[in-house]
């Protein structure tokens, strides 16, 4: 019976992970408290200074990514979401492929491809729009260097099959 509660519990925590952090108190919380209640990081950054950062992405249906700041003492200083037009205007032509990791977290494999004929990487994201419709941010990126081109914003309805088959919905909610 032990074994089987053994087996059963880590299943049971991970479904009961909270999708935005809610109950986490910055300055209170620490990292143990995040990773407990949101579950593993799919990406994390140190600092030279101690400051860690971990990204917890909600798609591919999901419309958020959460960044969570932990101080050098170990205390959760603040939650972001980074699924914001205000954060993809610090997409540059010229950061690389990591900058935009840290920035964004990672895209959605399936909403990934490459361009032969253009030597382009493309990697997407979806959120919610200012006029509460679901919206795709790309960010296009030269083959070769592995640094921005451009960034593109779709709704999804006007995104191209490739990107969205699998995902489309006619609108979101906040």
């Amino acid at each position: 019976m032990k074994k089987r509660l053994l087996l059963i519990l880590p299943l049971l925590l991970s479904a009961c992970a909270s999708y935005d952090g809610r109950g986490l108190v910055a300055g209170q919380s620490s990292l143990e408290d995040v990773v407990l209640l949101m579950g593993a990081p799919a990406m994390q950054w140190t600092d030279v200074s101690g400051l860690r950062q971990l990204a917890y992405p909600r798609g591919p249906m999901g419309v958020h990514t959460f960044m969570l700041f932990i101080g050098p003492d170990g205390k959760l200083l603040r939650i972001e979401n980074v699924m914001q037009p205000a954060t993809f205007a610090r997409v540059k032509a010229g950061m690389s492929s990591e900058e935009v990791l840290r920035l964004l977290g990672p895209s959605v494999p399936a909403w990934t491809a490459y361009f032969d004929r253009r030597d382009e990487l493309v990697w997407g994201w979806r959120f919610c729009d200012d006029w509460s419709q679901l919206s795709r941010f790309f960010v296009l990126f030269d083959g070769a260097t592995k640094t921005v081109r451009s960034t593109l914003v779709q709704t999804e309805d006007m995104a191209s099959d490739h990107f969205m088959s699998d995902f489309a919905s006619p609108s979101c909610s906040r």
